[in-house]
């Protein structure tokens, strides 16, 4: 199986570093992406949209043999970018495994409430995140974090995600949660919180807990590579 590792918002594929160990240990093949525009601090992001982010991924399942399996596991805002590859190629991806994130709905979008402008959305520092986000995450660790941040296109993340394809629905798919509990998160898609875009609607979906912040892939590594695994040889 080939596993594709998608970040969130302003992070690149160092991000997964821990991960990629633990995935390509257990036989899965992992591939971290950097996403289009988070190569670098001083690039041009004005014309990088959500799109350009989905068909980026789109790409790397295109280059995959048809005979090999393809996963993908997406963190936060990566999330958007890995259901629209999905719909776009639902007969090739065979899991997904979202990291405290889901895979929203039609014109579901990242978020539009962090300051930006036209091209870049910079990471906005620690104090306008919720106190559950940030749990576990050190003043050290969050100095180191935000020291390996780009800013992010704005359009990759206040851009309206589009779907076309129901299929989308059927791959299995696994939520990790880490800022809630599996039984609030189960309360969510019971009351029907818009939010949760399809969530409710796939057809195979396992909820896994992690308790910690909404980087579980740095504060809590080696649990969350731990789970990562488990759900790709489900």
């Amino acid at each position: 199986m080939q596993t594709f590792l998608i970040p969130g918002l302003w992070l690149d594929a160092s991000s997964w570093d821990a991960v990629t160990r633990a995935v390509d240990a257990a036989g899965y093949h992992a591939h971290p992406l950097t996403m289009p525009g988070l190569e670098a601090d001083e690039i041009d992001r004005s014309s990088i949209t959500l799109q350009t982010h989905i068909d980026d991924v789109v790409r790397h399942i295109d280059e995959t043999p048809a005979d090999e399996k393809v996963a993908l596991v997406a963190h936060s805002g990566g999330a958007l970018v890995a259901y629209g590859a999905i719909d776009q190629r639902p007969d090739r991806v065979d899991r997904v495994v979202y990291v405290d994130s889901w895979p929203g709905g039609e014109g579901s979008i990242v978020n539009d409430e962090v300051p930006h402008d036209d091209a870049d959305m910079p990471f906005p520092g620690w104090d306008v995140f919720d106190e559950a986000d940030v749990r576990d995450i050190t003043p050290e660790l969050g100095a180191e974090i935000a020291a390996h941040t780009h800013p992010s296109p704005s359009h990759a993340a206040i851009d309206p995600l589009h779907l076309h394809d129901e299929r989308r629905l059927d791959v299995p798919a696994t939520i990790i949660v880490s800022t809630m509990t599996a039984e609030q998160l189960n309360d969510f898609l019971d009351n029907g919180a818009a939010w949760l875009g399809d969530t409710a609607r796939l057809t195979s979906l396992h909820i896994a807990e992690l308790p910690t912040g909404h980087w579980p892939q740095y504060t809590k590594p080696a649990e969350l590579s731990e789970l990562i695994v488990e759900a790709l040889g489900e």
